[in-house]
C-alpha cells in the first residue's frame, strides 16, 4: 500500500505485520478511484477519518493538501499505524489529530462542542455488514460537526443498501469497485432537490 499522489506520493504506508481482522485497509486501486472522484475538494478541507484503520484515506488527503485530518479508531494497533503513517507526509503530524474512540457507541465529539471549522469531508470505513454504517450516518446526520457543504463517504460491502431517510443529508451517488462500494452523501439544501436515482 502506498500514498498515491501529492506531497508524499509513492511512500509506502505502514500496515499490520500479519492479516488483521480489526484492520481492513482500502485497496490502492479503490482509493485512487475515490480520490479521482473527489478531485480538488480535498484541498484545504477539514477531514474526519472514522474507523481510520491504517489512516490510508486520511494520509492520502493530507498528501493532497487537506488543511487538517482528525483520525478516529478504537484499536491501539490502528492508532500506532496512523502515528507512523502521518509521519510520511510533510507537516503531517502538525496537521493531524488522533483520537481513540469506540465508534459503535457514539461520535467522538459532544453535540455541544464547537469547532473553529466544521468538517467538510468525512470518510467512514466501518467493518462490513454489521450495521455500523447506518448508525454512523444517523449520528452524523444529527450532529453539529458538518459544514454547510459537506461530503460524507461511507465504504461498505457491495449489496448493502444505505439509501436511508435522513434529516440533513442524502445519498447522492454510489460507486462500486470489486466487492467494495463508496456511498456519497451530501447535505440537503432548499435549492438542491434530492436525486431520484443513484449511479452504480
Amino acid at each position: 500500500m502506498r500514498i498515491i499522489s501529492g506531497l508524499a506520493r509513492g511512500r509506502k504506508l505502514f500496515t499490520p505485520p500479519t492479516r488483521s481482522r480489526e484492520i481492513r485497509p482500502t485497496a490502492d486501486r479503490a482509493r485512487e478511484a475515490l480520490f479521482s472522484i473527489i478531485g480538488s475538494k480535498v484541498r484545504n478541507s477539514e477531514v474526519l477519518d472514522l474507523f481510520a484503520g491504517t489512516g490510508a484515506l486520511g494520509c492520502e488527503a493530507l498528501s493532497r493538501g487537506a488543511r487538517s485530518v482528525t483520525f478516529v479508531d478504537a484499536s491501539r494497533q490502528a492508532l500506532a499505524l496512523i502515528q507512523k503513517n502521518i509521519g510520511l507526509v510533510p507537516d503531517g503530524r502538525q496537521r493531524s489529530r488522533i483520537i481513540q474512540h469506540d465508534m459503535r457507541r457514539s461520535l467522538p465529539f459532544s453535540n455541544k462542542q464547537s469547532f473553529a471549522r466544521p468538517f467538510n469531508l468525512i470518510f467512514a470505513d466501518p467493518p462490513y455488514q454489521r450495521g455500523f454504517s447506518e448508525k454512523i450516518l444517523f449520528l452524523l446526520d444529527n450532529s453539529t460537526v458538518l459544514a454547510q457543504k459537506v461530503l460524507i463517504i461511507i465504504e461498505e460491502e457491495k449489496g448493502v443498501d444505505l439509501d436511508l431517510t435522513l434529516n440533513n443529508v442524502f445519498l447522492e451517488s454510489c460507486r462500486c469497485y470489486g466487492d467494495s462500494c463508496f456511498h456519497f452523501f451530501m447535505r440537503k439544501s432548499l435549492s438542491t432537490p434530492e436525486p431520484s436515482e443513484q449511479n452504480t
